[in-house]
């Protein structure tokens, strides 16, 4: 008989239970650094240590939630949908943006890799982590870049943007939602996207927006980057 650990409906039933514990928690405790998704993370990796389970065995029912990531984006459409008419008025100034938000995350995390010493495979890696997780695993393996290693970086990039990202808004005199919403749905993807919806409505399906828009826009900035730099040696070997 096949241990339960080892079923798919281990990793299932494991995150949703620890997913709804860590809700409960941030509820009592309504602070930024308790957020759920963080808590949630940190209670895995703990019961997997503690229980000496393989991580593929998890990985088997976790791979289930990983599926709804796609859906789950396309839901954001519906508040895209309602401010239909103010995001066209906007649409310019809302792709020039992205862009720099994806020109800057895609070369920031490229330089930063070079500058300390890293090599051309974590640099490319690191590349797509603002970006959401299917496009992200998606862009990896089309780079040659390191797979698994690319989907932690983005989990701990929205989960950080998620904690910290309104809060630094602020500090930075931006305290728009819809703006803030931009921003964070830029650099942080979902959870970043998740964290602005319970701020302000507007600003989450603002940053529902950034999050494909993001995806399509560094889908194709970085084989062009990745030429480009090539061609001046910046990434060779």
């Amino acid at each position: 008989m096949t241990p339960w650990s080892e079923t798919p409906l281990f990793g299932l039933v494991a995150t949703l239970v620890l997913y709804e514990l860590a809700c409960r928690v941030q509820r009592r405790w309504p602070l930024a650094l308790l957020n759920p998704v963080v808590l949630t993370i940190a209670a895995l990796i703990a019961l997997l240590q503690l229980a000496q389970i393989p991580y593929d065995h998890y990985r088997h029912g976790g791979d289930l939630l990983l599926f709804l990531l796609g859906p789950a984006v396309v839901a954001l459409g519906l508040p895209l949908y309602q401010r239909r008419a103010e995001i066209v008025r906007q649409l310019r100034a809302i792709v020039l943006a992205v862009l720099a938000g994806a020109l800057g995350s895609v070369l920031s995390a490229c330089g930063l890799v070079l500058l300390c010493g890293g090599d051309r495979l974590l640099a490319l890696t690191l590349a797509p982590k603002s970006v959401t997780t299917p496009i992200a695993i998606g862009i990896a393996d089309t780079i040659g870049a390191i797979t698994p290693l690319t989907a932690a970086v983005v989990v701990l990039t929205g989960c950080l943007g998620a904690l910290i990202g309104p809060g630094f808004c602020r500090l930075i005199g931006l305290r728009d939602p819809l703006a803030m919403g931009l921003a964070l749905g830029t650099a942080a993807h979902g959870l970043g996207t998740g964290r602005m919806l319970e701020i302000h409505r507007g600003g989450g399906a603002l940053a529902g927006l950034a999050i494909g828009l993001n995806g399509l826009l560094t889908a194709l900035l970085i084989p062009l980057l990745l030429w480009l730099l090539e061609w001046l040696g910046v990434l060779v070997g």
